[in-house]
């Protein structure tokens, strides 16, 4: 029994140092602050490569809160992914729809 309470006493501290010492494969990057910026903006959940958007979940109105985070949240044929901060959901809306980057 003791043989077996030292390789424990040995191998936890190396397992809890190698598991706080791994990062993510892919780290999220928080949306950069934006507002619409057209009269009316369709906000779609998913966008397909061969049929444009799908899935509309709901029209947006200028001014409301989004995030899109340019160079890093991906722009497919102008639809922007984009966080909508009014019930915290991701979709896509049209790239120059969103605007007024860092204004609140």
């Amino acid at each position: 029994m003791p043989v077996v309470r030292k390789i424990l006493a040995a191998a936890v501290p190396a397992l809890a140092t190698a598991a706080l010492l791994q990062t993510p494969a892919h780290a999220v990057v928080v949306p950069e602050h934006a507002v619409i910026t057209c009269q009316s903006a369709s906000f779609y959940a998913n966008y397909d490569s061969s049929s444009g958007p799908t899935g509309l979940i709901r029209t947006l109105s200028y001014g409301d809160k989004v995030g899109h985070t340019r160079g890093v949240h991906p722009v497919y044929n102008g639809w922007a992914a984009t966080f909508d901060f009014g019930p915290n959901d991701w979709g896509y809306v049209r790239y120059e729809c969103i605007g007024g980057y860092g204004s609140w």
